[in-house]
């Protein structure tokens, strides 16, 4: 066969509809949308089964683009992260993007930075292009973009943070700070300080609230002078541990509320001469996957991306099943930066 007799036959070959799947299923078109629609829970009945079946052996494809068309919709999902130089908000992004196409859907970003205006730009921007929904992970506790969303009957989902209003994705925070913290208590230590993150973040705010808990329920002090705000970034987590290690009595043990700011941390005991791990403990947060292979690996506590993102998206899609708030409940992973006081 010639290549043009090759190619009018790919052209003549005529792809399977919806109506054929139906038709061999012995089932209605309506039917075979419902079950092959990936945006919806997947039935396990033997005529969903059978319409996979058929599907398959038809060789059907779903037309996402003609659908969308026939919805009103675009098939894709904004998300906004405050950076994507921050390693849990790019894997954040991956994961919906993960979680979204499984449902037949593209997830695009925009960054926003801390910017209350650059956030209420990048929303904009994105609804110009006429998402379906946002998966938002840049909520601060006095930004009023949530509420504005709400008002307007925006489809959105508060990702990581949330202000207690708008639906939300995220981890347990307040049990991963107490998680850290218990963790520094039962290897002995007494004398325990805090690198926290800023405090406009509900991540930022529970976590230090689990500081606390944990403390309080030992009967420790929190002592001011070893505790901070920080802005979750390597360079503050290095500035606010330079200034609590020089100071003339320092803590045996350090809790920094995100992994960033836990390696800055590592930095500034370098610097004064000191082993993480044997002159100080340290804890983290979020297990990025650096932390496990530094040369002192680090204890911290991760929570799992995937099962938030996946939760986001399935909110945003099935809004009718909202909870307000979806809790993933976090873990602590111990490593060689976590030991007994000397």
């Amino acid at each position: 066969m010639d290549q043009e007799s090759e190619n009018n036959g790919i052209a003549d070959k005529k792809l399977a509809t919806m109506r054929d799947v139906a038709r061999v299923a012995g089932v209605s078109v309506s039917t075979v949308s419902r079950i092959l629609d990936e945006r919806l829970p997947a039935s396990r009945s033997a005529s969903a089964e059978k319409v996979r079946q058929v599907a398959r052996e038809l060789g059907y494809r779903r037309d996402y683009v003609a659908s969308s068309l026939r919805r009103g919709d675009t098939g894709t999902l904004g998300v906004l992260v405050p950076r994507l130089t921050d390693a849990v908000t790019a894997m954040l992004f991956e994961e919906i993007a993960r979680a979204a196409a499984r449902r037949g859907y593209f997830a695009i970003v925009a960054t926003c930075g801390d910017s209350k205006e650059q956030e209420r730009s990048a929303v904009e921007s994105l609804l110009d292009r006429r998402v379906d929904g946002l998966i938002m992970s840049t909520c601060r506790l006095d930004d009023p973009l949530p509420q504005a969303l709400r008002e307007q009957d925006i489809p959105h989902v508060l990702a990581l943070r949330t202000d207690g209003s708008s639906p939300s994705s995220v981890g347990d925070d307040e049990l991963g700070g107490y998680l850290a913290t218990r963790h520094l208590i039962d290897l002995g230590h007494r004398e325990i300080g805090l690198i926290g993150g800023p405090d406009f973040a509900s991540n930022a705010r529970n976590r230090r609230a689990g500081f606390e808990r944990a403390m309080n329920e030992a009967g420790l002090i929190v002592s001011p002078a070893w505790c901070c705000d920080s802005d979750f970034s390597i360079p503050s987590g290095e500035r606010e541990g330079a200034k609590i290690l020089g100071l003339p009595h320092r803590p045996s043990a350090l809790f920094a509320v995100n992994d960033e700011l836990a390696i800055g941390v590592v930095a500034a005991a370098h610097h004064r001469g000191l082993v993480v791990g044997e002159d100080l403990s340290l804890v983290g947060y979020n297990d990025i996957p650096l932390v496990s292979r530094l040369p002192v690996a680090l204890s911290s506590v991760r929570t799992p991306l995937d099962h938030i993102a996946s939760n986001a998206v399935d909110m945003l899609l099935n809004p009718e099943e909202n909870n307000i708030i979806r809790v993933t409940t976090p873990s602590l992973i111990p490593r060689k930066s976590t030991a007994s006081p000397r």
